[in-house]
């Protein structure tokens, strides 16, 4: 997927303006989303549902220019449906992003397909 674009932040900012409270409300929106993303795909009990959680979530961290979550959810989708490894790196994503981090960068940036184990 080509992308061009400012980290999340920043335009989240450009849309919000100078107003904090829907700088907020828009930020929460994406963190709220994309948990519920994470919940179908640890959920999912098929490679179907499993690719399609994953590219819902690849494409809202697309929307919002969240290069690092972009990354780990093309790990997912290399790799094996349902791979708790992965799962575990996109909530910590998630976390830091949510205590305040810009855009955490993964931890491994190395996809963890299974050619790659």
């Amino acid at each position: 997927m080509a992308y061009l674009g400012d980290p999340i932040d920043a335009q989240l900012a450009a849309v919000a303006g100078s107003d904090p409270a829907l700088f907020a409300e828009l930020r929460g929106a994406f963190l709220d989303s994309a948990r519920r993303q994470v919940d179908l795909m640890r959920r999912s009990r098929c490679d179907g549902n499993w690719s399609m959680a994953g590219l819902r979530l690849k494409g809202l961290a697309a929307s919002f220019h969240a290069q690092g979550l972009m990354r780990l959810v093309e790990q997912a989708l290399a790799g094996a449906p349902g791979d708790p490894a992965v799962l575990r790196k996109i909530a910590m994503w998630l976390d830091d992003f949510s205590a305040g981090a810009q855009d955490p960068a993964p931890a491994d940036p190395a996809p963890i397909g299974p050619d790659q184990a």
